[in-house]
């Protein structure tokens, strides 16, 4: 996925000095009238309700990590001019070190967060308090309180504060964006490069947007400003009720453009939750590989139009193993819920929870059938791709070329290069994958095992070449083949007969 720009986080914003420039124009003789801008230009009348009823809710959070400095500061607490440094190359180092966020060898960040617990608890994103030595909370009335770290969820990008206040604090109402639709308007409130509490209003322009910052990306997309230190901060619908966290944002310069990504309150809720009840997260664990279902699959799964997720591999004693799924299920629902595609059903699972049954509705020789899986939990992240690197020298008989690829007949020798569970049946493996071929962006890589071609086994180049042949013959343009990782997990791809 390519952007003509680039998707940056909202945050660590440093103090910045900002020079104002005052531009005079001279007044005519004669006093011009203007227009007020209709209500629909304007936005909704309750945006400013809306703002007054949450600000408090709202926190500026600062942070600060020990580091070493080239520049000491003198008595005066200012850095020390040396005689033998141009005066512009020290006001140049000087800038460049406050833009990082340097101030007299203590680095400081900026970001945003919002109370969701009157005792204290403070939500905001992990990258915002990732890295730093000490954290301060500023409430909307001035106050300064030092935080603590409850817990950090890396792949959500979302962390759990914790304060001390003299008195209860407001906090935030929960919205549900599931509901939310495009068009919709929303309100961020934040902490813009440092230069205090800050509203814009924009509206929803998409949702569920993957922008591969993670396994369990779907943010809401929204065109209200968000800029360097919004990070952490809350995004509001018009009723009160926080409905995202702004968290980045897609710049070519790193100042707003009118793209900007939350993560949806429905999905951090369960991750704040976890945080506060066992300072880590416990996402839900199924066992399986998976891929999407592509139109080229459609006739052969028996689907009416790409849905659903495609199971390329079953973990051997996994709760998808138990509950007897099988490679070529295809997942269309769990636990209630559709499956548009393989993003989705890692969501979902994660969502779903560790040590629950849920339902699992999947596609089984085109019939529906459902079955029962007990989650278990997601320890680490497991690698989606099997690919193995290419191996050394070795003697490759029976070889054939397609699909843009080598072939070569199994060997002991090739098995132990590529490291080819003994488990992996089949007689044909990859030895070499241009790199503009299709198989190559199907992740197919050397190592992977040939086991077939339009469902029909083939024993060797040979036998690759005749199946190749007869499919043209029967005018065939493209066929669809099943590898497996070394591993032994499966994948499924159409390619161009060749």
């Amino acid at each position: 996925m390519s952007y003509h720009g680039v998707i940056g986080r909202t945050c660590r914003s440093s103090a910045a000095a900002l020079v104002v420039v005052a531009l005079a124009f001279p007044l005519t003789s004669q006093a011009q009238t203007v227009a007020p801008a209709p209500a629909q230009a304007r936005g909704p009348e309750a945006i400013s309700t809306v703002i007054n009823d949450v600000i408090d809710t709202v926190v500026l959070i600062s942070t600060s990590e020990s580091v070493s400095t080239d520049i000491a500061p003198n008595a005066e607490g200012q850095p020390e001019l040396s005689p033998d440094v141009p005066l512009d190359e020290f006001f140049k180092e000087f800038f460049e070190r406050q833009e990082q966020g340097e101030s007299q060898g203590r680095p400081t960040g900026e970001g945003s967060g919002f109370v969701v617990d009157p005792s204290g608890l403070i939500v905001t994103n992990n990258h915002v308090i990732e890295g730093s030595d000490g954290i301060e909370v500023t409430l909307n009335d001035g106050t300064k309180l030092p935080a603590e770290v409850v817990g950090r969820d890396k792949e959500t990008d979302i962390a759990v504060l914790r304060v001390k206040p003299s008195s209860p604090l407001k906090a935030v109402k929960y919205g549900n964006s599931d509901a939310l639709t495009v068009g919709e308007w929303v309100v961020a409130l934040g902490n813009p490069f440092g230069i205090g509490l800050s509203a814009s209003s924009g509206i929803i322009s998409g949702r569920n947007r993957d922008i591969r910052s993670g396994r369990f990306d779907a943010f809401i997309q929204t065109d209200a400003s968000i800029n360097k230190g919004n990070s952490g901060g809350p995004l509001f619908n018009l009723n009160g009720e926080v409905i995202g966290i702004n968290t980045a944002i897609l710049s070519p310069t790193g100042g707003s453009i009118g793209i900007g990504f939350a993560v949806p309150i429905t999905t951090a809720s369960r991750v704040v939750d976890q945080l506060v009840r066992y300072g880590e997260t416990r996402r839900g664990y199924m066992g399986v590989r998976i891929q999407d279902v592509t139109s080229e699959l459609l006739s052969r799964l028996g689907l009416d139009r790409a849905r659903g997720a495609l199971i390329a591999g079953v973990t051997e004693e996994g709760p998808a193993a138990k509950a007897g799924l099988k490679i070529g299920d295809v997942v269309l629902s769990i636990d209630g819920k559709p499956v548009p595609d393989s993003r989705a059903l890692q969501r979902i699972v994660a969502d779903a929870g560790n040590d629950r049954a849920v339902d699992v509705v999947i596609l089984r020789d085109r019939k529906e059938q459902t079955l029962k899986v007990m989650l278990g939990r997601l320890e680490k992240e497991t690698d989606d791709t099997g690919a193995a690197e290419p191996a050394p020298e070795v003697e490759q008989t029976g070889t054939a070329d397609a699909f843009g690829a080598k072939f070569a007949n199994i060997t002991d020798e090739l098995r132990r290069s590529f490291s080819i569970d003994q488990t992996v049946r089949g007689s044909l493996v990859v030895v070499e994958v241009s790199k503009d071929a299709p198989l190559a962006a199907a992740q197919i890589a050397p190592g992977f095992v040939l086991l077939e071609v339009q469902q029909h086994a083939v024993r060797d180049g040979e036998g690759l070449k005749e199946r190749i042949k007869s499919l043209k013959a029967t005018g065939k343009t493209t066929a669809q083949l099943l590898f497996s990782s070394p591993d032994g997990a499966y994948r499924f791809v159409t390619a161009k007969l060749d």
